[in-house]
């Protein structure tokens, strides 16, 4: 009988406060890189918005490693599975009250404690994107547009008036799937339940991924709109999902902060 390679597996819902509630995320430390293949094939298996694969980062840089899979392919930036991997290692080094990723395409990015051992505030980049004429785009979405925005790394930004019609969105996912591309949904948050001031929904059926229950990359893109926007730095967004989540947002330079909590709910092994 072959024996089994076991790697350990946490299951984290990010931007949340209890579970069942923002994103969950697979986070996976490594001892070294397994092939691109092995890792692709085993976030499918996890089937999750995204797994994330740490390894302990030998440049001096930074603490680990870190990259993120759809089920389907390899992104530039996940937010919210990087804020998955800082809870998974600050809830095991609890003498650290930070941790440092070193990536492929997005730089450093850190996660700090903050207040009590669930709460974390993340450093992202800041994404600005400039408006661009999307008609096809507008017309998957639905709705009435009122501008539509572009970042080059592959973020699409579509304005409405009121977080109502953000929520009643129904977009034509097939029309959005060719290419990594997040669609971002966002409307003022005046009068939304959620009492936030910004309000969101995400879509990237393209990485597999119809909607996307909290994304943090698409806060990189949406606090230099909104800090403009709303004439300051910072903003409560919530991202409107059926699963939903709030996210603290802050524009300091180059770079986004974003706060948020996690609840951890499985932790085991993946078995090879």
């Amino acid at each position: 009988m072959t024996a089994l390679r076991s790697f350990p597996i946490t299951r984290v819902d990010a931007f949340a406060d209890r579970p069942f509630t923002g994103n969950p995320a697979a986070v996976m430390p490594l001892d070294e890189w397994l092939g691109d293949d092995l890792l692709q094939a085993m976030a499918a298996e996890n089937n999750l918005a995204e797994t994330a694969f740490l390894v302990p980062d030998d440049s001096g840089a930074a603490d680990y490693e870190l990259r993120w899979f759809t089920p389907t392919l390899e992104v530039a930036l996940c937010g919210h599975a990087t804020l998955a991997s800082g809870h998974v290692l600050l809830s095991a080094a609890q003498w650290r009250n930070e941790m440092r990723f070193r990536t492929r395409k997005a730089g450093i990015l850190q996660v700090t404690r903050s207040g009590d051992d669930d709460a974390y505030l993340m450093t992202l980049p800041a994404y600005r994107a400039t408006a661009r004429p999307l008609p096809d785009v507008a017309r998957a979405m639905g709705g009435d547009v009122v501008e539509t925005l572009w970042h080059d790394s592959g973020y699409a930004l579509i304005v409405y008036h009121s977080a109502q019609e953000v929520r009643a969105l129904t977009p034509d996912l097939a029309a959005l799937s060719e290419g990594d591309i997040l669609y971002i949904a966002t409307a003022p948050g005046t009068g939304d339940p959620s009492g936030a001031d910004v309000v969101s929904r995400a879509f990237a059926p393209g990485a597999g991924i119809p909607e996307d229950p909290v994304t943090g990359s698409a806060h990189s893109v949406l606090a230099p709109y909104w800090t403009t926007r709303l004439g300051r730095d910072h903003f409560a967004a919530y991202q409107a999902s059926a699963r939903g989540g709030h996210v603290g947002c802050r524009l300091a330079g180059d770079r986004v902060e974003l706060s948020g909590r996690c609840v951890t709910t499985l932790a085991g092994e993946f078995l090879l």
